[in-house]
Parts: C-alpha cells; sequence; structure tokens
C-alpha cells in the first residue's frame, strides 16, 4: 500500500488523470457525433445498441494508445531518475514495485473506464431513453473493457520496464491501436492472436451488414466466457513473465 502511494505521489505533476480525461473527451466527442447521425439517418434502430457498439469499436483505437502513454509515464520515471538501486537500497524488492505501478496504471483506466460509463448514460439519457437502460449489457461492456485494459497494460509495462527508450513502447502502442480497430478485418484463426481485437471481442453488442444495411445483435454473456477466460489466462501469464524477467533484469 505505501509503494502504490508513492507511485500517485510521483506522477502527482505529470498531469495524467488530466491527459486521460482529455483523451477520453475526443473519443467521446468522435463517437456521440457518429451515433447522432446514425440514429438521424435510421431512427427505427435500437437507440442504445449502436452507441455501445461505436464505443467498443474506437476503444480499440484509443484505449491502447492511452494505456501506452500512461505506463510510459509511470515507468520512465524509474529509467531517467535511475532510480531502481535507490529504492534496492531500501530493501524495496523489484516485483513489490512492479506490482504498484501495474495497479496505478490499472487504477487510471478505470477512472477513464467509469468516465466513459457514465459519460454514454448521460448521452442516452439526454436522448430521451432512460426507460430502456440497458443495464446488463453496460455491466457487459464494462467488464469487457476492463479485462482487456490489463491484459494490454501488463504487456505495455513489460516492454517499458525493460526497455529504456520508451519509443518502442509508444510504437507498440499505436501498433495495439491499428489492430484493435481494424481486428474485425482478419480471420478469427489470426484475430484471436491479438489481445487489442478484444475490444470488440468482448463486446455486447455485435454489429452486421445485411442487405446494406447495419445490424445490431445483444451477445449474450454466458457466450463470451471462453474467450474471457482466455484472456484472463494470457494476462496472468504476460503479467508473471513480465515481472519474473524485471525481478531478474540487470541494473
Amino acid at each position: 500500500m505505501q509503494l502504490l502511494s508513492l507511485e500517485f505521489y510521483k506522477i502527482r505533476r505529470k498531469r495524467l488523470f488530466l491527459m486521460a480525461t482529455l483523451f477520453l473527451g475526443v473519443e467521446l466527442a468522435g463517437a456521440f457525433m457518429a451515433v447522432s447521425m446514425s440514429l438521424a439517418r435510421h431512427p427505427d434502430q435500437e437507440e442504445w445498441m449502436p452507441l455501445l457498439a461505436t464505443l467498443s469499436s474506437m476503444n480499440g483505437l484509443f484505449l491502447p494508445i492511452l494505456s501506452a502513454v500512461c505506463v510510459s509515464r509511470i515507468s520512465d520515471m524509474e529509467h531517467k531518475g535511475n532510480t531502481w538501486k535507490l529504492l534496492l537500497s531500501v530493501s524495496v524488492r523489484r516485483g513489490q514495485l512492479y506490482l504498484a505501478k501495474y495497479i496505478c496504471a490499472c487504477v487510471i483506466l478505470l477512472g477513464v473506464s467509469l468516465l466513459q460509463i457514465a459519460a454514454a448514460a448521460a448521452f442516452g439519457i439526454g436522448k430521451g431513453l432512460w426507460e430502456s437502460f440497458p443495464l446488463g449489457l453496460m455491466v457487459q461492456f464494462m467488464a469487457g473493457t476492463l479485462l482487456t485494459n490489463m491484459v494490454i497494460i501488463a504487456l505495455q509495462q513489460w516492454l517499458s520496464l525493460a526497455v529504456k527508450n520508451q519509443a518502442f513502447a509508444l510504437c507498440l502502442g499505436m501498433l495495439g491501436g491499428f489492430f484493435g480497430m481494424t481486428g474485425d478485418f482478419f480471420p478469427q484463426a489470426v484475430r484471436q492472436y491479438f489481445i487489442w481485437s478484444n475490444y470488440n471481442g468482448l463486446s455486447p453488442v455485435r454489429q452486421s451488414y445485411v442487405d446494406n444495411a447495419i445490424q445490431f445483435t445483444a451477445i449474450d454473456g454466458g457466450a463470451l466466457l471462453p474467450q474471457a477466460s482466455i484472456l484472463v489466462v494470457l494476462g496472468v501469464v504476460i503479467y508473471i513473465a513480465g515481472s519474473r524477467h524485471i525481478s531478474r533484469q540487470d541494473i
């Protein structure tokens, strides 16, 4: 707990929360604009489904990049300040520091996800959709987003702490944004290896084109459990591998 508090103390002047909020604002502005135009053209659509489908798709582009930036900023302090030896001299184990940084990044992305859900709910209610509020779909959307975030953060932190030059980690984030946005265009056999595509893969709403028209379908949470379970296992493996590698790395 003390190390976690120290991580938040060290980033207090980096304005990560402000940067993440502004980043989210750009995503939400684009999503709300796209949904408003879609509803204007197709007023017979289920109003909440286009919103969730659009947010899932745009999360695939924005959140990998945001995760890379946040993790890089949190990890870069140890490289620039050369504080590894200083922390080890006061009996701080690298595995504990690795966990504290991971939780810190997850908390930031959790805040982003909560703001996103609140903004989406406010947008829908502003459109007069309170009576049809899909609580179950919102919970599934939130869970899928958080799970994907945690796995991506584990991968980004491994690279950010292993390599001093943060350009590599940021490039991975941009590459992840590409795969997250275009993952649905790849065959299933290929797409399953791109963890960034799970923003769409774990979305509770699927969109498809039938007779030149967009159709939205709600997915039962039970159908997503196998994919979510695989992602959990993958995240645990990535975290443990990264933690052990950093703990044994020469400093």
